[in-house]
């Protein structure tokens, strides 16, 4: 094989590495896989859950909101209901920050700048107080959770009802559009 060749291949290698690395939370039960994130949910009575949905930093709040719907859809027609109704419903977002140091700089900042001067006690070095104070990027990290409580039924769903869905609806329609697990 020609050198251009096998560089390119190694490069598209590297980058297929580093993308799955980067990947959204799959739509998966909650630890499956060694994975951090997924769904989980508890059953309170015969007709009512507490249903749950954890993604990683790369997971979008849209994706992990649609995760939670489609996961309570998944649950009431295979308990044998036509419909859910979510009775308490929330999205939480942890936030923290996470700090990337200058690669430069670490590896070179005992070669700044530097002056000396003459005190009490003979020569002193002095450093440039300028020299590495702002070498590092701040990035914001998000996770989201969403969380509700529904209430199933048979049947048609309740008209009027903004917080009420036909449980097979939701997942034709959004059924394709969260991220499988590969």
């Amino acid at each position: 094989m020609k050198t251009p060749t096998k560089t390119l291949l190694l490069v598209a290698a590297a980058a297929l590495t580093l993308g799955a690395c980067a990947t959204a939370t799959p739509y998966a039960p909650a630890g499956a896989n060694g994975q951090r994130g997924g769904y989980a949910e508890q059953r309170l009575e015969t007709d009512r859950y507490r249903v749950s949905f954890a993604g990683n930093s790369v997971t979008s709040r849209e994706q992990v909101e649609m995760s939670l719907l489609l996961r309570a859809a998944e649950l009431t027609a295979e308990s044998g209901f036509d419909w859910f109704s979510t009775a308490n419903r929330a999205t939480d977002r942890d936030t923290r920050y996470q700090t990337i140091g200058d690669p430069f700089f670490d590896r070179y900042r005992y070669w700044g700048p530097s002056w000396r001067y003459y005190g009490r006690r003979g020569w002193s070095p002095w450093g440039d107080p300028f020299w590495g104070r702002n070498d590092f990027d701040v990035r914001q990290v998000d996770r989201y959770e969403a969380t509700a409580e529904i209430v199933m039924g048979r049947g048609a769903k309740p008209a009027g009802d903004a917080n009420a869905f036909d449980a097979r609806e939701v997942i034709a329609n959004i059924g394709s559009r969260v991220t499988r697990p590969m």
